[in-house]
């Protein structure tokens, strides 16, 4: 959708200015074009080193360290926001490299030993603490419609029998990961497993996948929501980035979950896929067409 598009949830057009918490990536930048599009006043919090201020243009912004959660609570309530989008690749730090400000220490403290687990762990914690300041964190899709990959097919070229045995394949280890709260994605070949997404990030996967590939018909790369994780923050998300890669490593397409993966500027994503000879296909796991018939 263009920036300009009518909101897709009640909570676009909500009173009161909007608090967005902002990584790496094109995400934060189109919810707040869209929530100021939709009348909604924007407050954003650029994470340093890791969000990039300049596309917010002339949006009130300010960087600062992931470990300064205390000055950006103070800044929100000084903004009079309540409601919050945390939107953006964020590299997580270990809690020494963290160095949180005196109430940042107190909000860690606050988060506990989750702050140790998986990012679905943790950021399900930050959620609740959010709550329990008096902040509602809302998904970037109640700013933007057409967010989600939609179910089906949607290059020209379709995942062959051997390709959709991948497909089942990775959607089995995916879930066992997710279930573990490690990650989101599996690259898998000719039933392989060449590589399961860890800390690295998928694009840095595929990377990994490359010197990994065995001859003959190449892999998929397989990425869904972890089972039970919030689909507030850090939902799955396809751009062109991964489009590249997956193509350098030589694999054959791409399956996502319907209504869970996040693909910024579809036309573009699938146009890249098909000049790449890829498919890009999104499934429902939970369909027994991707059940494998053996355990993984």
């Amino acid at each position: 959708m263009s920036d300009a598009a009518a909101p897709a949830t009640p909570a676009a057009a909500a009173a009161g200015p909007l608090g967005i918490i902002a990584g790496a990536g094109e995400l934060p930048v189109r919810v707040a074009r869209a929530a100021v599009a939709a009348g909604r006043e924007v407050f954003v919090i650029v994470i340093g080193g890791h969000g990039d201020p300049g596309p917010f243009g002339s949006i009130p912004k300010v960087v600062l360290r992931l470990g300064a959660a205390g000055r950006m609570i103070e800044l929100l309530r000084e903004r009079g926001v309540r409601q919050l989008v945390l939107a953006g690749r964020v590299s997580r730090p270990s809690l020494f490299a963290l160095r949180p400000d005196p109430a940042g220490a107190m909000l860690l403290a606050r988060i506990g030993a989750k702050a140790f687990g998986g990012d679905d762990t943790l950021l399900s914690a930050v959620i609740r603490v959010l709550a329990e300041e008096g902040f509602e964190v809302v998904g970037a899709q109640a700013f933007l419609d057409d967010l989600f990959a939609p179910p089906g097919l949607m290059t020209k070229r379709a995942p062959d029998e051997q390709a959709m045995a991948d497909i089942r394949r990775g959607v089995a280890v995916v879930r066992a990961l997710g279930a573990a709260d490690v990650g989101q994605a599996a690259v898998v070949q000719q039933g392989l497993v060449l590589g399961v997404e860890a800390i690295e990030g998928t694009d840095a996967l595929i990377r990994r996948c490359r010197d990994l590939a065995r001859e003959g018909a190449g892999g998929v790369l397989v990425k869904l929501v972890k089972p039970g994780q919030s689909r507030l923050v850090d939902l799955p998300t396809v751009g062109l980035a991964t489009v590249e890669e997956a193509a350098m490593a030589g694999l054959r397409g791409i399956a996502v979950e319907a209504g869970g993966t996040i693909i910024l500027d579809r036309p573009a994503i699938v146009a890249a896929a098909e000049e790449a000879g890829l498919f890009l296909t999104a499934i429902d796991p939970e369909d027994p067409a991707m059940k494998e018939t053996t355990a993984p």
